[in-house]
Order: structure tokens, then sequence, then C-alpha cells
């Protein structure tokens, strides 16, 4: 199923569509339609096909016979010329630079000496192919004459033509959506089109100077005789055509017979035997003249097709279309330094600005949050890290009243309570609007509640469904250091499509947590954390293996009566923040480019936090668990203080505890409070700090973000 990331991927698919049809109508009237040379067709379907609608349009307007018989007259004017020196120098170069990104992208290599060879590539296809060898039949000599004639003409068209190319890629490429380094994405296709489409507009100026300079090839026809191209003869009229003569650099107006005779030579006319005969010695000069004044705009019939039609023609020989550049060595000394300059800033800028020394394989897929600042230093972990959830590796989609923090029964085997973990990737709603792409933990953020008597035995297995490795951290709790959880520090991370068994004695009681210990920002902002609650055990044997796995007189592990600081209701508040924009969710950092525009108190927002209902004179034990990853929240509860009874998983001693309204949780801490219903009415738990009791900087019903109700009865 076809799933759109971002808001410009639809654009970005029409574009590549408009390419394919417009290069497809531009094959079809080449082939069909259109009297030209087998290379130039080509080179107008390509371009076409890496320009689209650009290339459609230069292709109608400069190149497509409006009617038969008037591709010549058609095609004269220099600016045609132009496109179609610049069309051919695009076809060679842009297939050149695009089939090496693709070799370049599959060896690893990063974007600096993907710049370089795609530079050689193209310089090369352009000579040695599209050049050299393609127009072969056209410019007269041998190959390797071709190769020194084509060489100093495409190597300037070739720098104009990657100055303009380079930044466009490195900066579309590598700016924020990494979608476009791979060629499997459409997104890459299209920064191609928009890379070429900058090149042809860099090199175009040039490219009218060389052809006006006799440097390079314009437009051509090619009339086959007995082809469809082939124009019956017709009465020519006399007519004043006004030329441009390459060799003096004026315009001058050619004798009404010699440009009759030119003409029909350029339609694939065939004149009559006896006409060429009683041509003079002089005529038949002008005759050559003329014609080669036409060779020179690009227009004459390739020699060997001439001398096909003609004795007369094959007289002529290749020197038709053996042009003799115009140029002097101050213009030629001034326009190439001026081609390296440009080539050598088009190059070597973007690596003042993103970090070219980094290769697709190393950053995927991922996609930046906006405002996101990228450097020259930008590490590629940094970027992945950073990145967007991507929606085409989601295994679930949550309901909206889907909630978090559901208690998981164990299964008991042998006396050990077992729990199965999987981390998967999916999308959660955080309000009945509003959803955000999450990694999960058996399918609900925050994951399941594991709840535990002190003295139990446990077995965890989790499962990775992630796209990328991952380790579970048990917050607080004393343990072997093997189950600790840090990844590559203690054990090998959970690779994608893996497990691992943890085990352990809860040794203490309280409230705990875990979390990701492996690219911890980014899962544990993005949904990879649950509570962890560890009641007081009244059994002996519990009471036993605790006593026998504790160093003596550890407070950490004092045991406790189940009948200390209880209250009449619990509620555990589990806090995070999430960044959500242009559909996609990102891993909420406090840095640029970062900040969350979202709060959920147990994977919802208010007004779709649940409701705490109680009656006057009853007591709740409000477990808050600091586990979001940047800010320090101050909660506060409306309508009394409430009695600090614990922090950090460890109860405070009677003397210890203390009154207050506001306690400031910061990532990693837990606070348990009991708070006493005084008044009946409609009560808040917030966060005293104002944004972030909004969703996206907006107020609904009151508020938003890290809020919740409690309801007090009479």
């Amino acid at each position: 199923m076809l799933t759109f990331i971002q808001p410009i991927d639809p654009f970005v698919l029409g574009w590549l569509a408009l390419c394919i049809l417009s290069a497809l109508y531009v094959a079809y009237d080449q082939f069909r339609n259109n009297p030209e040379p087998t290379v130039m067709r080509w080179a107008f379907i390509l371009t076409t096909l890496y320009m689209g609608p650009i290339g459609l349009l230069l292709y109608v307007m400069a190149d497509k016979e409006p009617k038969p018989g008037t591709h010549e007259q058609f095609t004269r004017p220099l600016w045609k010329q132009g496109v179609g020196s610049t069309m051919h120098c695009v076809a060679g170069d842009a297939t050149g630079i695009i089939l090496s990104a693709l070799i370049v992208i599959s060896l690893g290599l990063p974007m600096k000496w993907d710049l370089v060879v795609e530079y050689l590539a193209g310089f090369m296809v352009g000579l040695f192919v599209f050049q050299a060898l393609f127009m072969k039949s056209s410019m007269g000599g041998s190959y390797w004459e071709n190769v020194k004639r084509s060489f100093l003409p495409e190597l300037i068209s070739m720098n104009f033509m990657m100055a303009g190319m380079a930044p466009v890629m490195v900066f579309l490429m590598m700016g924020r959506d990494m979608r476009a380094m791979q060629p499997t994405e459409p997104l890459f296709w299209a920064v191609m089109s928009l890379g070429v489409i900058a090149g042809f507009a860099l090199a175009y100026p040039v490219n009218v100077w060389m052809v006006s300079r006799n440097m390079k090839h314009g437009l051509m026809t090619e009339r086959p005789s007995g082809s469809r191209f082939d124009v019956p003869s017709q009465p020519l009229e006399p007519q004043n055509v006004n030329h441009l003569n390459r060799s003096q650099g004026k315009v001058v107006q050619a004798p009404q017979g010699h440009e009759a005779a030119g003409s029909a030579s350029h339609a694939g006319h065939h004149l009559p035997e006896q006409d060429h005969a009683q041509m003079n010695h002089a005529e038949h000069a002008a005759h050559v003249q003329v014609t080669q004044a036409h060779a020179h705009m690009g227009h004459g019939t390739p020699p060997q097709q001439a001398a096909a039609s003609s004795p007369d023609h094959a007289a002529m020989g290749h020197e038709s279309h053996q042009m003799q550049p115009n140029v002097t060595r101050p213009q030629l000394l001034s326009v190439g330094l001026i081609s390296g300059l440009l080539l050598l800033l088009g190059m070597t800028w973007p690596a003042t600005k993103v970090n070219v020394n980094i290769a697709a394989h190393e950053v995927g897929s991922a996609i930046m949050p906006p405002g996101m600042i990228m450097t020259p230093d930008t590490p590629a972990d940094a970027m992945k890290d950073m990145s967007a959830v991507d929606p085409r590796l989601f295994r679930f989609r949550a309901a909206v009243t889907q909630q978090g923090d559901q208690t998981l029964e164990p299964a008991v085997q042998g006396g050990v309570k077992r729990f199965n973990l999987t981390v998967s990737a999916g999308q959660w709603s955080i309000l009945k609007d509003k959803t955000v792409g999450s990694y999960a933990i058996n399918g609900q953020v925050p994951g399941p509640r594991l709840e535990l008597e002190q003295g139990d035995q446990v077995e965890i297995v989790v499962k990775n469904d992630l796209p990328e490795s991952t380790t579970l951290h048990w917050h607080g709790l004393i343990l072997d250091n093997e189950m600790d959880g840090p990844a590559h520090i203690t054990q090998k991370p959970i690779e994608p499509g893996g497990s691992y068994t943890y085990r352990f004695t809860a040794v203490q009681a309280g409230t705990y947590f875990y979390h990701s210990h492996d690219k911890v920002d980014r899962q544990q902002g993005l949904g990879v954390y649950g509570a962890l609650i560890i009641r007081p055990t009244s059994d002996p044997v519990k009471i036993a293996r605790v006593r026998g796995l504790i160093l003596p007189d550890d407070d950490a592990t004092a045991i406790e009566s189940p009948a200390a600081n209880r209250a009449d209701l619990e509620y555990v508040i589990q806090l995070q923040e999430w960044l959500s924009r242009d559909g996609l969710t990102y891993p909420a950092m406090n840095m640029e480019g970062g900040l969350p525009n979202y709060f959920t108190i147990n994977g919802k927002a208010y007004p779709d936090t649940q409701t705490i209902r109680m009656r006057v004179g009853q007591t709740v034990k409000v477990r808050f668990i600091g586990s979001n990853n940047n800010f320090v929240h101050p909660m506060h509860i409306h309508g009394g203080p409430f009695n600090v009874v614990a922090r950090d998983g460890e109860t405070l001693p009677a003397a210890q505890q203390f009154l207050a309204d506001t306690v400031n949780v910061g990532p990693g801490q837990r606070y348990d409070v009991i708070w006493r219903a005084r008044k009946p009415g409609t009560w808040l738990i917030h966060c005293h700090i104002p944004h972030h009791t909004t969703n996206n900087n907006t107020e609904q019903d009151g508020g938003g973000g890290l809020m919740m109700k409690i309801v007090v009865e009479g």
C-alpha cells in the first residue's frame, strides 16, 4: 500500500509521473514526426525524462517541427540551437551522473566522493559516448579525432552543469530528508530531476555561446531519401534569408539562387542532374559555401546521407561538418576559468553547511525534524537518533480508546513470574484527533505495568520487533550486573528479530520503572518505558529470600509492612514529551529542532487523560514517575497539600516525610505522595510550566498536555 510520509510526497510522485509521460510523448513524436538525427532524438527523450514538463516545453518550443518541411527554418534561431546543444550535453552528462550515483551508493562511499565520481562519470559518458561516438556520423573524422575535438567544449559544458547540479543534490539530499539519498525512494529521483534542471539552466548560456563560436553543434535535420521525412520536391521561391557568417562574425545576405540551392539541400531534395551539370565552378563553390553555413548552424544533412542522395554532395566530403571554431584564446581561457571556478564552488560550498563525509547507508531513510540545525560535523548516528518514526514500519495501530500502563499478568512457572514483552513500532493515539508514531511495548504507551512483591523471582523475555537494536534497563533495582541492561556495556544489544531474557529477584519495594538503554533519548522518548511497582511482602519465604540476597543493614532493601503508607486509592503518573510535525513523530530533545509540542500522562494528553474519582475524606497515593527524557516537571495538585512519603522508590522515615503541593519530578525520579480529598469538586493535577499544559501550543477544554482531573464527590 502506498504510504505518504511527508506532505511533499504526493507532489513528488506527481512530478515523476509527469516526467515519464513527458518523455513518452517526446519519444513518440521524435521517432514519428521529427526529422532529426537519432542521437538528438535520444538526447531530447533522456533530458525530458530527467526534466519532465520543462524538457517537454523546450522540445515543443525549440525543436518540434511545426509542420512538414519546416524543421530547418524553425530551429534556425541561435537560442534554439543553444537548447539543442545543452540538451545533448545534459543527456550524456546527467546519464553518467545518475548511473554513477547508483554505483557509488551501492559501494557505500560518502557524499564527497560521490560528487567526484559523478563528475568524472558524467564527463566521460558525455565525451566518449554522446559526443565522440554518437556524433561521429555528423562530425566526421575518426573516433579519437572527435574525442580531441569535443574535449574542451564538453569540459566547459560539464563544469557549468555540475556547478548547478551539485549544490542542489547535496542540500536536498542531506539537509533534512535522507530518503533523497536512497535510490529506492521516489524522492531520490525527484531530487535528481531538480538537480538536472539546475544544471541545464546554468549550462545553457555557455552552450549558446559555444554554438555561436562553432565550438559545438546545435540542432540538426535529417531527411533520408525516400523516408517519411523526405519532403516532395516543389518549386522554390527566391527568398532573401540572413545567415550568420561564423567566420566573420556578421550577418550577410545570401544570393537567391545559392540560398535556393542550400535550402533544397537541407530539405533533403535532389536537384535535377541537368541543373547540376549547368552549374559553373563559381556557382558550385557558392553552393558549397552556403551549405557549409547551414551546417555550422547545425541544420545540414549529415555528410553520409548527402553523399548517398547526390554525387555532387559527395564531393563536399566531411568538411561540411568539421566546424572551425571562431574563438580567441583569451575568450577560451576566460570561459574555461569561470567554468572551473563555478565547478569548484558548487562542489565545495555544500561542505561548509552539511556533513558530506556521510554515506547513504549510514543514514538510511531518516527524516530530520523541522528546524534541526545541520552542521558539517553532525554525525550520521545523531541524524538517525533524531529521525522520525517511519510509518511504513508500523506493526500495529492502536485504537483511540486504547490505554497504556495496563497491568500485565505473569505466567507463574516453578515459583518464577514470567513476563513476555515485545517492542515494536506503531501508531498511538495521544488525543482523539491526534496520533503519534511510537516505539511501544506490547502495543501500548507506556508499556504494561509490572506488579511484583518483594522477594519475587522474575523472568522477563524481551522480543525486539523494532527496526533497530534495543535493551531494557530496570531503573533503580539491585540485581546482577549482566541483567542491568545498558547496551554494549553489560550486554550485547537485542538485534531486530532477536530476544533476551532478564532474570532477577526483586529485593526492594517501591516505585520503579523500566526503559530502553540503547539509543535512550530516541527509544525512551518514543515510548519504550513502563512502571515497575514492587510491593512489600508478608510472605516468610520471600522475606527469607530477600534477606539471603542482600547486605546486612541495607536500608534500600528493608522489609516494610504492607500496611505502611497505604491509601484508599492508587494512581501511577508517567510523564513524557513528544514532537510531532507534518504528520511525523520525532523523539523530543531539548535542543534546536527537537523541542516537544505535546506532553502526555500515561500516553495521553489532556483532555483525554484519565480522571481519578474519589469521595471526601478518601486518600489517593499518586506515584509520579519521571519516565520522560528532557524536562523537570513541577507537578502540582490543587485542593490542598499532599504528604511526600517516598522518593526514588525508597520510603521516607516518618520524621522525614513532609507536606508540599508541588514536587519537581526530573527524568528518572519518582515521588510517592498521598493526597486527601478535603473538599468536593473538580481538582487538577498538572505540571506548573504553562507550556507543558498545552497541545501544540494551544489549549483544549481549559488546558492540555500534563493535566488531569480529580473529581471529588461529597
